[in-house]
């Protein structure tokens, strides 16, 4: 059975710094790709960042160079570091998995495998 379980969401200030987590079990982690989506109140389902095995990355424009994803093979765990956070990121946050994803990686319809979400709330 696939799970994923985020963890790490709060409040912050604008300018502050939060780190997601995303502890996942149930399926060989290391050949997925693995992404963090958010969704705000009234908004669709957006792609943040993804991670695909080799490690390579893809961000939404509106986080690049703010955000950092990064996954650990070995303890079977996905992050989101974000910096510089802004008012605009609130959002709940979900990590997300699948064993292969088409050119649309940051399209929430590419992954099958969900997280509940983690709520991240930025102030201003």
């Amino acid at each position: 059975q696939v799970q994923l379980v985020e963890s790490g969401g709060g409040s912050v200030q604008t300018g502050g710094s939060l780190r997601l987590s995303c502890a996942v079990s149930g399926y060989t982690y290391s050949r997925y790709f693995m992404g963090w989506f958010r969704q705000a109140p009234g908004k669709e389902r957006e792609g943040v960042a993804i991670i695909d095995h080799y490690g390579g990355t893809t961000y939404a424009n509106s986080v690049r160079g703010r955000f950092t994803i990064s996954r650990d093979n070995a303890k079977n765990t996905l992050y989101l570091q974000m910096n510089s956070l802004k008012p605009e990121d609130t959002a709940m946050y979900y990590c997300a998995a699948d064993p292969d994803v088409g050119y649309k990686r940051l399209s929430p319809d590419q992954y099958i495998y969900w997280g509940q979400g983690t709520q991240v709330t930025v102030s201003s």
